[in-house]
């Protein structure tokens, strides 16, 4: 199903982010060229983007986005999170139409293992909400907590 973040014109750009994170070295040595000062350290945030549509209806309830975070995400990412409200747009391929939706915007700062706790959980949302994508954005960041 269609989704605000996800649109079959964004499948190549997806499919670089999924290579990416299937080659975690060229991430790995960007992050360890990274300059940090002070307290802070070089590592990886993931921005994850999840829209909440399901065809031209939001399917992925309050509740049902809360259930897959405690089941799904918490459990992968103990050591926190950030979920944000937001609204996603991308074009329908077949129409041309601009589509708007209810999306959720996940910020990770990745343990070491992330990567792979990362596409597991994109795939478990793809599977339980019938989605056919979700937007994945990793870069590397100077990290204090």
């Amino acid at each position: 199903m269609k989704s605000g973040i996800k649109s079959d014109a964004l499948l190549p750009s997806l499919v670089v982010v999924c290579l990416a994170l299937a080659a975690p070295s060229p991430l790995a040595a960007q992050t360890t060229a990274l300059s940090c000062s002070g307290t802070l350290r070089p590592g990886l945030v993931a921005e994850l983007l999840f829209g909440r549509d399901i065809g031209r209806h939001v399917g992925v309830s309050k509740s049902a986005w809360s259930r897959f975070v405690a089941r799904e995400l918490t459990p992968r990412f103990p050591d926190g999170l950030t979920v944000v409200d937001a609204v996603g747009q991308w074009r329908d391929a077949a129409s041309g139409e601009i589509v708007r939706e209810p999306a959720k915007k996940v910020e990770i700062v990745l343990p070491g293992d992330g990567q792979e706790r990362l596409e597991a959980a994109v795939q478990a949302y793809k599977r339980e909400f019938r989605q056919r994508s979700v937007g994945v954005i990793v870069r590397a960041a100077c990290i204090a907590f």
